[in-house]
Order: C-alpha cells, then structure tokens, then sequence
C-alpha cells in the first residue's frame, strides 16, 4: 500500500509548481506592458525633453525629440529597439493569455504587428520644424506621416477588437480610450501649421493627452491579466491541494473521541512498554 500511494501523492504535489513555473514566461511577457507604459514617457518626457534645451512640452510633438538633428536623437534611437521588444512581448503575451478568445489572440497578432512595424521609426524620423518650415522636407518626413497614421490604425484595431474578450466595462474603458486617443491625435496632427512656419501652442499637450490614454489602456491591459492568470493558479493549485488530500491513506474503524480515545492511547502505551526489550 505504500508503494502505491507514495508515487500518486508526489505526482500531485508537483501541479502546481509545473503550472506556475510554466506561467512565469507569461506573468514576465505580460509585465512588458507595464513597463513600456512607464518607461516611455520617462525616456522622453523627463529625461530626452529636459536635455533638449528650448524644447516646450506643451507646444512640440514627442516626435521632435528624435527628429533628424535634434540633440537627444542618439538617446532615443539606442532605446527604439527596447521598446519594439517591450511591445512585442507584450503582444506575445495578450497571445498566451487567450484563453481560447480569438477576439484576445487577434489583439495579440496586432499588438505585435505594430511593434515590429515601429522599427521604421528609426528610418523615417521628421525633420525639425525650422527645416521644414523653410521647404527642406524629405521623403523621410512623408514616411514619417504614414507611420503615424498606421499608428492610430493599428492602436484602434487591438484597442477595438480585445474589447470583445472581456465584460461591459472594460468594453466601455476601451471605447473612452479609442475615442479620446483619436480625437487628440487628430487635433494635434498641425502639419499644415508646421509647413508655414506658425506657432502650435497646445500641440504637444493634446498629443501627449492622447497617447497617454493609449498607455494607461496598456497597463489596464496587463494588470487584468494578471490578475486572471494569478487567479487560475489559485484556482488549480486549490485543486491539486484537495486532490492530494482525498488520496491519503485515513484510518479504518470507527473514530475514538474523549475518554475512549485517552483509554485507548494509553493501552497503546502500556503494550508497548510490555514488549520492549531491555537493554544490556
């Protein structure tokens, strides 16, 4: 009977640790998002727009930081390739936590699609904006604007379609969040202003209003799937934990209680002492 237990009960105590060791990768992919969504607007906000001197958060595109001649392009081009690999686990991540939701897998294939796509960034950077108010635009600059509406594109895309995978709520969370990303990068896309040479007071800002609601849906994003992969290990380790525990050996015979069970623990006893051999 030992020998039959022992292995099934070992066996079961594994469940868990294989399962949460196979969902670290994911937890780990996941956290991608998150620290995407922080890691950006430090790189540029606090640390590539306080070394550009002159530059106005308010008023200047996040764009202008890398742009073609600008002092802190060197700094953001080093880190272009952290954030395509950050975006992309990401997405690999949305991909393995599915579930079985295709709506969830297709955010996934998308979020990676605009990752990899976000390498061009590189390639096309936009010129700065007293170049291009003289006339000295590239073809850089006009990949530069494709790219940016093949950003709001696919952001619509996975934002629209991983509503789908979740309840009401977030589905009415990602409907503020397309509407307020489209609506304020649209008002910031002052090209025209650019080309003449005239002032943008609010551009930068209302850019930054729009892609800040697109990093907070991320970190959203992650958090709710973390939160349900945690909850999925809790769930199977509480049933490996109950299985491990119907498989063990119990007691035949009726259960002593009170005085029965003193009288009998103490028989135990006496027996015991009666045939003990003693020692020379």
């Amino acid at each position: 009977m030992s020998t039959s237990t022992r292995p099934a009960i070992h066996h079961l105590g594994h469940g868990p640790r294989q399962r949460g060791t196979r969902f670290d990768l994911g937890r780990a992919l996941l956290a991608c998002g998150l620290l995407y969504a922080v890691l950006y607007p430090v790189a540029n906000d606090a640390i590539a727009a306080t070394a550009y001197e002159g530059y106005d958060r308010m008023s200047q595109a996040v764009s202008e930081l890398s742009a073609t001649g600008a002092p802190t392009r060197t700094f953001l081009m080093v880190l272009a390739p952290v954030f395509v690999l950050l975006q992309v686990g990401f997405g690999v991540g949305i991909w393995r936590a599915a579930d079985g939701r295709r709506s969830v897998r297709i955010a996934g294939a998308l979020m990676v699609a605009h990752g990899v796509t976000s390498l061009l960034w590189i390639v096309a950077p936009m010129s700065r904006r007293e170049v291009i108010a003289a006339g000295g635009s590239t073809s850089a600059d006009t990949m530069h604007l494709v790219l940016a509406a093949a950003t709001g594109l696919f952001v619509a895309a996975y934002v629209a379609v991983l509503a789908f995978g979740f309840g009401w709520r977030f589905r009415v969370y990602s409907a503020l969040t397309l509407a307020t990303a489209l609506v304020f990068g649209s008002l910031s896309a002052q090209v025209e202003r650019i080309e003449a040479g005239d002032p943008t007071p609010w551009m930068g800002l209302l850019e930054r209003v729009g892609m800040g609601a697109w990093l907070l849906w991320m970190v959203v994003v992650a958090v709710v799937l973390l939160r349900r992969d945690r909850a999925r290990d809790e769930v199977a380790a509480a049933e490996v934990s109950a299985r491990s525990h119907s498989a063990r050996p119990r007691p035949s015979g009726p259960r002593l209680t009170g005085r029965r069970a003193a009288r009998s623990r103490a028989a135990r006893r006496v027996s015991v002492s009666r045939t003990r051999v003693p020692s020379r």
